[in-house]
């Protein structure tokens, strides 16, 4: 998956910076992170945690979220519960979808759906570590193949990739964007587990 590369401005060594308006501490250097160094440290030492887990194999920091998501799904699958199991999540959803339904119908710009179920969510971007972005499309790399294949190997799971995408991972996104109100295109499942999302015209 190609990655997205920052671009720094040029700027000549010579040239000389305007004078900054309203307050010195407004022209300092900043984090961002003032009065929460204690959480952020937290949040570094977690990752830093995870990361260092390699056994039985090595870990992402998307880790318990895929083995939550893993979890729900065996137990929907085992009680013949799959079909609610999307139902409830979908009606879960359904405030914050309808509300971006709203900015939709406002601005016209379809592009808000995407952007509502990718960028705009921790729940998309704590599980999909690396989401291509284009507009109209989102693409990215199924995130369960590394945890369920140590999953299954012990019995804790009989779930297959190709299973979650058809059952879970499809009629989701199909669900929200029916909240929306527009029409959303997401890939069959492919044997090299690469997912697209598009808007549909």
């Amino acid at each position: 998956m190609q990655q997205a590369q920052r671009i720094q401005p040029e700027v000549p060594a010579s040239e000389s910076k305007p004078a900054p308006k309203g307050s010195p501490d407004k022209w300092a250097a900043s984090s961002g992170y003032e009065g929460r160094e204690e959480e952020l440290g937290r949040a570094i030492s977690m990752v830093l945690k995870t990361l260092s887990m390699t056994q039985p194999y090595p870990h992402e920091t998307n880790d318990a979220l895929i083995k939550s998501h893993l979890n729900m799904i065996q137990f929907a699958k085992k009680h013949g519960m799959l079909k609610e199991m999307i139902e409830h999540d979908i009606e879960t959803m359904s405030p914050i979808m309808k509300r971006v339904g709203k900015m939709i119908e406002k601005t016209g710009n379809k592009e808000f759906a995407l952007t509502a179920m990718c960028e705009r969510t921790g729940c998309h971007y704590q599980l999909v570590l690396d989401t291509k972005i284009e507009p109209g499309k989102r693409t990215w790399v199924s995130p369960y193949r590394r945890v369920l294949a140590a999953s299954t190997r012990i019995g804790q799971h009989d779930l297959t990739e190709q299973e979650i995408h058809e059952v879970w991972v499809k009629p989701r996104i199909e669900g929200n964007a029916k909240t929306m109100g527009v029409d959303i295109r997401v890939s069959d499942w492919n044997d090299d587990g690469v997912v697209t999302l598009e808007l549909v015209d």
